[in-house]
C-alpha cells in the first residue's frame, strides 16, 4: 500500500472518530439506494393517489417505484427520506399553511 492511500485511509478514520464522538459533523448526507416507497405512502395514510398529489409526483411515478419497475433517483430519494420523516411538516410547507413554523 503507497504512502499516499495510507494516508487517505487514516484520514478517512479520523473523520469518522470525529463524527462518532460529536466533534465533527459527517460531511456528507447519506441518502440509501433503495427506498421502500410503499411504506413510506402507507406511513402517510395515503393512497397513491393521494401520496402522488400531495408531493408532486406523478401516480405513473409512485405505481412504478413501488412495483420494483423504478427506482427514485437522486433528489428524488432524499425527498422521499423527508417525507418518511416528517410528512406533516412537508406537507404543511408545500400548502403554504400559516401554521407552519417561522424559520
Amino acid at each position: 500500500m503507497s504512502k499516499k492511500a495510507f494516508d487517505k485511509i487514516a484520514e478517512g478514520l479520523n473523520e469518522a472518530l470525529a463524527i462518532a464522538q460529536g466533534a465533527a459533523d459527517p460531511a456528507k448526507l447519506h441518502v440509501p439506494a433503495e427506498m421502500d416507497v410503499r411504506a413510506i405512502r402507507l406511513k402517510a395514510q395515503m393512497s397513491q393517489d393521494q401520496f402522488a398529489s400531495a408531493f408532486g409526483f406523478t401516480v405513473h411515478q409512485v405505481r412504478q417505484w413501488e412495483q420494483g419497475r423504478h427506482r427514485p433517483l437522486g433528489a428524488m430519494r432524499a425527498y422521499l427520506m423527508v417525507i418518511d420523516r416528517n410528512h406533516k411538516e412537508v406537507l404543511a410547507l408545500l400548502s403554504g399553511s400559516p401554521d407552519r413554523k417561522a424559520a
